[in-house]
């Protein structure tokens, strides 16, 4: 059998050892659904073709199962420790995901049609349900003395995730959102389950909370950042590596943080763009879906005239310098230190 990747490779060995040492765990979960879910969701994965042929497509980013593996490690545990943490926050991620795109009505996932497109919604609510219910079971049946207090950190972080969805589906439909509130949903969407992934393996591991709070606080801005990040490429990324059409927040209204920060500003291109998203608002969802490309650029320039473009990256660059901060407050060792730090970098400096 392959070994991991030694993770003195940097972050692109550190995210091959998180898959290759979560992924045998976590396709033995997902096998235990009773089908069609079991297949529904190995597509999902990436693991199979919509044919049911096996597929080695792109499976995301691994980020929250090297977070779990390293947290483990900071608190002197072997990285093996923090598998269940994975495991669990890989499959409440992925229930996210598939509730999202049906919410959003995203076709396109990591270059495939999403499991809405293909089996139906009904099965990508059964199976984002049938995930969620995995990622308490694995971690409540993880082989330590410490999984309930891991499980109250998971509950929590997925109660948060909700929160953060329902805000973003609030918000398509309000002509303003300040950007106070704007960071407030996007720490619950996308900073709650990474400040678990970055805790947990440190909890199943006998971390103190002194530890643990400090790895949750580092996860919680490294959150931020990143979707910071992900929202200058929902506006401005490119369709080859992202995965998504052009301007695909644009296309489906969202107030993301280039866009808030645009309309709180002032000026002629805040002005201008005000008057374009509050009449896009009062548009019909067919009528928006014949808008042309040109009219998408429209807006994202004007988003970027305002200085949208701008404010959000420097928001991802001081979340980023918070999140790092968080890592110096407690002791740990200095390799895994230093790796949380690149993971970091990665994440701020990613096209996707």
């Amino acid at each position: 059998m392959n070994q991991p990747a030694h993770p003195d490779g940097g972050v692109p060995a550190l995210l091959e050892r998180g898959r290759a040492l979560a992924a045998p765990a976590l396709r033995a979960t997902v096998g235990r659904l009773a089908p069609p879910m079991n297949t529904v969701a190995a597509y999902h994965f990436g693991w199979i073709d919509a044919d049911g042929r096996p597929a080695a497509s792109d499976s995301g980013k691994a980020i929250r199962p090297a977070l779990a593996l390293l947290s483990a490690e900071a608190a002197g545990a072997a990285p093996e420790t923090g598998v269940p943490g994975a495991v669990a926050v890989e499959l409440v991620h992925n229930f996210s995901l598939l509730h999202d795109d049906l919410m959003d009505g995203d076709e396109q996932r990591r270059h495939r049609d999403t499991v809405w497109k293909v089996h139906g919604p009904a099965q990508a609510i059964l199976v984002g349900d049938a995930l969620f219910a995995l990622a308490n079971e694995v971690i409540l049946a993880a082989d330590t003395a410490h999984a309930a207090r891991a499980a109250r950190r998971l509950a929590a972080a997925s109660r948060r995730l909700v929160d953060g969805q329902a805000q973003d589906i609030a918000f398509e439909h309000r002509e303003r959102v300040t950007v106070a509130e704007c960071l407030e949903m996007e720490g619950n969407k996308t900073g709650a389950l990474l400040a678990c992934a970055a805790s947990i393996g440190a909890v199943l591991g006998g971390a103190d909370d002194a530890l643990a709070d400090s790895l949750e606080l580092y996860g919680q801005h490294l959150g931020l950042a990143f979707q910071a990040v992900d929202d200058l490429l929902g506006v401005w990324g490119d369709p080859r590596s992202t995965g998504k059409l052009t301007w695909s927040d644009l296309r489906q209204r969202k107030k993301s943080l280039p866009v808030v920060a645009a309309l709180a500003a002032r000026g002629p291109a805040a002005e201008r763009l005000t008057a374009l998203l509050t009449a896009d608002a009062k548009k019909t969802q067919e009528e928006f879906d014949d808008f042309d490309e040109a009219e998408f650029a429209v807006r994202a320039d004007l988003i970027e005239e305002a200085g949208g473009r701008a404010w959000t990256e420097a928001e991802a660059r001081r979340q980023y310098d918070t999140a790092v901060a968080a890592l110096h407050r407690v002791d740990m060792p200095e390799q895994v230190r230093n790796r949380l730090t690149a993971l970091a970098d990665f994440v701020v400096v990613r096209q996707k």
